[in-house]
């Protein structure tokens, strides 16, 4: 194996509820400290504990943050996964494992190396108690990797001390399983290993951090008092965050009074229903919850959006359909989300990224709908929710003020002739509403589900519902204009090919861009943002051959909405898909997009020539 500094992936195969979670954290918050860019994917069952669940750390000086096909290090802990685990170590690569008990002769590959270290019999050995023999376990591995990868042992014990800070007894233990897998290896390997560390210090002040605290904090920043939820993997601990950040700064320094509620309902739709009210009211509220929640909201989403009342929802998307694959990642709610509920409805999604954009998009989602009076969906996934990821710092100004959109207060009713709660008086399909209570004689309202008037009246007027059914569109237009512009990676168009992708796929994608050009394909690329579609995505489509399309899902929804709203020519959106559970690759987007490609060439095309 050729010699890879800051440039390799270790793999972790741990089973479920052993504790080895901490240890893998210490690992990759150690290279994070170290100053090099790394990655973490934790892979676990949905279930409590005894499955199989793999933690992956990828480290890439170059500061490329998606997933890469191949394993160089395995760390295999678990017989259950073992066969699994050996298979997905790629030629030249290394496996260590636990050989405490020997490794049976049909897992040996004759084209990788073996690293057998005996840390159940070391952890016996010196420790008395059951319970901390399994746990110190998982740390003499860290030792032993510290030795062979050069990972800095000082930046491990710093972190261990954090972790443990007051309980003397813990950090000592941990000392000592650490050194124990550093003296197995000094005594037993050659190392380091032909990949390794090397401290660089090039992250200066970014962070590491997951998107649903990201989400929880944009959240409280965003004016949010008021969260009803219910509980549902991937996206609890938005709730969490939120209570978390509220218990910090939601209280009343005077009084110790709570300025904030938190409700768990006793299911999704009640929670979304308590969300309509609390913000009808005149509170900022939200909900938090997966793909099974948002199809349970969806009688809600629409009388929130006919009666135009401010919503935001954050969707931590999971593989479906039903209850799908729990623990596992995937962008398969986009159609669902955009066009919630029976009827003609359309909502506005924003689509962050990373942990930075989740909280800024967390935050202005409550602008956002309070200025278009209707539901804003915040579309993360599993992997950006509950994985860290390197981030810049978030950043909030003080000076800035939450706008509330067009509410009409007391004083500005006197000036009113006669209210109209659905009336378009500035011709931007937004009315004007008015909180409860605001006046005592004016700018009352009956919110309804049911098809009204300009004036909140109830009719089955066909023309009067009309009216009002394109008012919502004259509005969706609006939306186009102050919703988050897409991301352009280019001043002018380099190439007759464009890749088009969104949240978590920006990882994988732009590395796949850099991986084309390497192979003589130049592609231009944009970065959806928001939902709907502005100018600049049209312009961008319109202005290539063909546009591939890479999303994480089955069947091509972010191309389908393409097609549906920009009224796109099918045949120049190519989907490049991943549907597997896992983050899509860079090499798989590549692979995908020469096979089209070659395949195009083939048949007598020029789409594969590009220029510089």
């Amino acid at each position: 194996m050729s010699q890879s500094i800051n440039d390799f992936i270790v793999r972790f195969a741990n089973v479920n509820g052993t504790g080895s979670a901490s240890a893998n954290y210490l690992f990759a918050k150690a290279i994070f400290r170290m100053g090099i860019p790394v990655t973490p994917k934790n892979i676990f069952p949905s279930n409590i504990q005894g499955l199989p669940t793999w933690y992956e750390v990828r480290v890439s000086e170059k500061g490329y943050l998606g997933r890469r096909e191949g394993i160089d290090l395995m760390v295999s802990v678990n017989p259950q996964s073992m066969a699994q685990d050996i298979k997905s170590v790629k030629p030249g690569g290394y496996f260590m494992y636990d050989s405490t008990k020997k490794l049976p002769e049909s897992y040996f590959r004759e084209d990788i190396h073996y690293l057998g270290v005996p840390m159940m019999e070391l952890s016996n050995e010196a420790f008395s108690d059951p319970r901390k023999r399994q746990l110190l376990k998982n740390i003499i591995y860290v030792g032993a990797l510290a030795k062979l990868i050069n990972l800095d042992v000082e930046e491990i014990e710093k972190l261990v001390g954090e972790q443990f800070e007051g309980k003397a007894s813990l950090i000592e233990a941990n000392h000592i399983a650490l050194q124990l897998g550093m003296d197995y290896v000094e005594a037993n390997f050659d190392f380091p290993l032909p990949f390794r560390l090397e401290r660089k210090n090039i992250l200066k002040n970014k962070i590491l951090v997951d998107g649903n605290t990201a989400c929880g904090l944009g959240a409280v920043y965003g004016g949010a008092t008021v969260m009803a939820w219910y509980p549902i993997t991937p996206s609890t601990s938005v709730a969490e965050a939120f209570e978390h950040y509220c218990e910090a700064y939601r209280i009343d320094p005077e009084t110790g009074q709570k300025k904030f509620a938190i409700i768990q309902a006793e299911d999704e739709l009640a929670a979304m229903g308590m969300v309509i009210g609390a913000n009808w009211n005149g509170a900022r509220a939200f909900t938090a919850t997966s793909g099974p929640g948002v199809s349970l909201m969806n009688e809600f989403i629409g009388l929130a959006y006919f009666a135009e009342v401010p919503a935001v929802l954050v969707d931590v998307q999971r593989a479906g359909p039903s209850t799908g694959m729990p623990t596992r990642t995937q962008q398969p709610d986009l159609m669902l989300a955009a066009y919630a509920s029976h009827g003609d409805t359309k909502h506005v999604l924003l689509l962050p990224s990373t942990p930075k954009e989740c909280f800024e998009l967390t935050a202005q989602s409550f602008d956002l709908a309070e200025r278009l009076q209707t539901p804003i969906m915040v579309m993360t996934d599993l992997d950006l929710g509950m994985n860290d990821h390197i981030s810049d710092p978030f950043e909030w100004d003080d000076k800035k003020k939450y706008d509330r959109g067009k509410v009409l207060n007391s004083e500005e009713l006197e000036h009113v002739g006669k209210f109209g709660r659905y009336l378009d008086v500035d011709g931007d399909g937004i009315p004007y509403r008015t909180y409860p209570g605001t006046h005592p004689t004016k700018g009352a309202f009956f919110t309804r589900g049911t098809s009204r008037d300009e004036y909140a009246a109830y009719t089955e007027d066909g023309a009067a519902y009309k009216r009002n059914m394109d008012r919502l569109m004259v509005k969706w237009e609006t939306a186009k204009k102050i919703v988050p512009a897409a991301q352009l990676y280019q001043n002018e168009n380099k190439s007759n090919i464009g890749i088009l992708f969104f949240g978590t796929s920006a990882f994988s994608s732009e590395e796949a861009k850099d991986l084309l050009h390497a192979d003589s394909v130049i592609v231009d690329a944009i970065r959806l943002k928001a939902f709907p579609f502005g100018d600049e995505v049209v312009e961008f489509v319109n202005s290539h051959e063909l546009v591939f399309v890479i999303e994480q899902n089955r069947d091509a929804q972010m191309r389908s909405m393409m097609i549906i709203e920009m009224e796109t020519n099918p045949s120049k959106l190519i989907p490049v898909l991943n549907y597997d559970g896992m983050p899509i690759t860079a090499d798989a987007i590549k692979n995908q997009i020469i096979s089209f490609l070659n395949k195009a060439k083939t048949q007598n095309h020029e789409l594969y020539k590009t220029t510089v």
